[in-house]
């Protein structure tokens, strides 16, 4: 796994045999945040990244200028890799928070300007992710959220979706909270 650009850019990190998260492969990746280049100012966004895996898009949105940049990770084993890799780079704009991405979600106490989720494609929640996150407090209004998500969602009957790109097996939908969807 390497980060693309950035103040980090060129950084590699291993992702352990036997992972159960699949990263988002680099040209999906670059492909995403050049899309997103034109929705948002990294250097003014507050992130967060929902089932954050391998840290993959913590980290290129951390290196791009997000700041502060928040991963939730439920499973413990991803947990210690993200935190060995997180306290590698020193960064205090990076934090790790170990939870369940729904009900942080729900609970979330800070807004953010960038939402992020890649949840296991078989999630049974999936589809209700993009109501779950546009009603939430965690986003703000006129925020952006982008989900990573199978071939077989489509969303552009949301009245928030803003457009869906492909990128061979890898699917991303973007919405925009509020008015500005409009």
């Amino acid at each position: 796994m390497r980060i693309i650009t950035g103040k980090y850019k060129g950084r590699r990190f291993d992702v352990p045999r036997g992972f159960k998260a699949r990263p988002t492969t680099d040209f999906a990746k670059e492909n995403l945040f050049n899309v997103l280049r034109a929705y948002i100012d990294f250097d003014e966004t507050r992130a967060l990244d929902l089932f954050g895996g391998t840290g993959s898009i913590s980290l290129e949105l951390l290196s791009r200028g997000c700041a502060p940049v928040v991963c939730v990770e439920k499973d413990r084993t991803h947990v210690g890799f993200l935190h060995n890799l997180f306290k590698s780079l020193g960064d205090p704009n990076l934090q790790l928070v170990q939870a369940d991405a729904l009900r942080y979600v729900e609970r979330a106490k800070m807004e953010f300007d960038l939402v992020f989720a890649d949840p296991p494609y078989q999630l049974p929640q999936l589809g209700e992710l993009p109501e779950r996150v546009l009603n939430s407090s965690c986003l703000c209004e006129g925020g952006l959220f982008v989900l990573e998500h199978g071939k077989n969602y489509d969303f552009s009957a949301n009245p928030h979706f803003l457009e869906h790109r492909e990128y061979g097996s890898v699917n991303f939908s973007f919405f925009r909270k509020g008015e500005s969807a409009e």
